[in-house]
């Protein structure tokens, strides 16, 4: 059995569109992809979107959802953003009621063995077209999907966010560490392989290294 970390953001359209193809890819081959979840920029570093060129956030849209129309993976702005920003004038709020949910609940998946299935759930429901994702039972059915219990994750969640965020943390030193820093990036072997469009390459190496199909 062959294993890389893939580090990922519940914020990042590119990481979702990462997924499919990952969830085919360990289906076919003796592989093992542990989720390494990480806070977006926006709460990393608040101001990024303020300092960054004019012309990044609409080329971005236009891209992920070209992206999408190719690959064939259901597509469409979240409703609600995990991330509270103004959209006008960028600026991130201080108020942010989604994403730390989204990030503990994921890190707790992970430390349960089952981060890639939950966030491959998850993500279907902010990316792909759910509207009131948070809301209702939306989330819970993700879990259940994902071989989990959301009332356990949201538990767990509350009572040791502190010792998940220090988690969390970690997961952005390691993938610092190993050469990159933005997501999706898979790493293995301490090899990076950065965005959606490296999977040919990073399963050509570990094609090197012995992976197998099943």
């Amino acid at each position: 059995m062959i294993s890389a970390d893939l580090y990922f953001s519940f914020r990042s359209p590119y990481s979702y569109l990462a997924l499919p193809r990952w969830r085919v890819i360990q289906r076919e081959y003796d592989l093992t992809i542990d989720l390494k979840p990480v806070y977006p920029l926006a709460i990393r570093q608040p101001d990024f979107f303020e300092r960054n060129h004019p012309n990044w956030l609409g080329y971005t849209i236009r891209d992920v959802m070209r992206v999408a129309q190719h690959a064939g993976i259901p597509f469409a702005p979240p409703r609600p953003d995990p991330i509270v920003q103004n959209v006008m004038t960028r600026q991130i709020s201080d108020d942010q009621p989604y994403i730390y949910r989204l990030v503990r609940t994921g890190q707790v998946a992970a430390r349960k063995g089952r981060g890639f299935a939950y966030a491959d759930e998850v993500a279907q429901l902010v990316w792909g077209g759910t509207a009131g994702w948070h809301a209702g039972d939306h989330l819970a059915g993700a879990a259940a999907r994902a071989g989990l219990e959301m009332a356990e994750l949201d538990a767990e969640a509350e009572r040791d966010a502190e010792a998940l965020d220090a988690e969390v943390a970690a997961n952005q030193a390691a993938l610092e560490a190993a050469g990159h820093w933005g997501v999706p990036t898979l790493v293995f072997q301490g090899e990076p392989f950065f965005g959606q469009d490296r999977i040919e390459l990073a399963l050509w190496r570990m094609g090197q290294a012995g992976l197998e199909k099943r």
